[in-house]
């Protein structure tokens, strides 16, 4: 009797509420893990980070999908304001707000992605691709940033003064020398985001030793050292006129001596006299 009346609770039919609940619990469960996975692809993906020296061009593609009806770029400067392309099926094209810089690579019926043409610091900032098909919307992600290449020079003057230039992105650059300057260094920017800074040698003694300038940035650090000589010629100076122009141009390094000078802008003494 207790075996029948076991057997029989086994067999007891299961409630359909019961049923609708495990199924919800599996549905919720399911869609979790999409979510999940999504978000993984996403992350993993989401932004193409583009980096691009200043003034060279700039391509980005989109997603690679097939009957497209619609395609839609939408950038998003640091400065500025927005600015957008679009291609509908049908060869229609429309552009919003955008520079002559900015445009489709190439038909954007054949091909989608975008390109800027000598880029500058004013088109750094996001980039999104959006493809609609039948299939759905479809995204690519960029980010640009645009790259300035460092430079600094050193040389001579025309009056024999070492003169350092270091040319950076902001902020600016630092700039001393060894042995230490009496001069303020200057700081010009320009619209490209960059800023020269310039330093003028103006010690009254170097105690027979090389100026030395030494600058300092977050992208560049480089030292260089040089040999500056006065003008050689000052007596002819002060007594003709006709060799002002001499003089300003026999300042020059450690590699040029007086008598190379002369011989390069004076060819011959009788020359000389007979243009006075």
């Amino acid at each position: 009797m207790g075996m029948s009346q076991q057997a029989g609770h086994c067999k007891k039919p299961v409630s359909p509420m019961n049923t609708r609940a495990a199924l919800e619990v599996v549905r919720n469960i399911a869609w979790t893990i999409v979510l999940l996975t999504s978000t993984a692809v996403t992350g993993a993906s989401g932004i193409n980070r583009l980096s691009v020296y200043l003034g060279d061009n700039a391509v980005m593609t989109c997603p690679n999908v097939i009957n497209i009806t619609m395609v839609t770029w939408k950038i998003s400067p640091k400065t500025g304001g927005q600015c957008s392309l679009s291609y509908l099926n049908g060869h229609k094209t429309e552009r919003t707000n955008c520079s002559d810089r900015i445009n489709w690579r190439s038909r954007p019926e054949w091909d989608q992605a975008l390109e800027i043409q000598q880029v500058e610091m004013a088109d750094e900032g996001n980039y999104t691709c959006e493809v609609v098909n039948a299939d759905g919307g479809f995204h690519h992600h960029y980010h640009l940033t645009v790259l300035v290449s460092p430079r600094m020079a050193l040389y001579c003057d025309d009056h024999g003064n070492p003169v350092c230039e270091a040319e950076t992105v902001k902020p600016a650059a630092e700039i001393w020398w060894v042995p230490e300057s009496n001069s303020t260094p200057r700081a010009d920017s320009h619209d490209n985001g960059t800023v020269t800074v310039v330093s003028r040698f103006t010690a009254h003694s170097t105690s027979g030793e090389n100026p030395t300038c030494i600058v300092s940035h977050a992208t560049l650090n480089e030292t260089k050292s040089i040999a500056c000589f006065p003008c050689k010629l000052p007596f002819v100076c002060s007594v003709f006129k006709f060799c002002l122009a001499l003089c300003s141009h026999s300042c020059s390094t450690a590699t040029d001596t007086y008598s190379e000078i002369l011989q390069r802008q004076v060819p011959s003494q009788s020359t000389f006299v007979h243009k006075l």
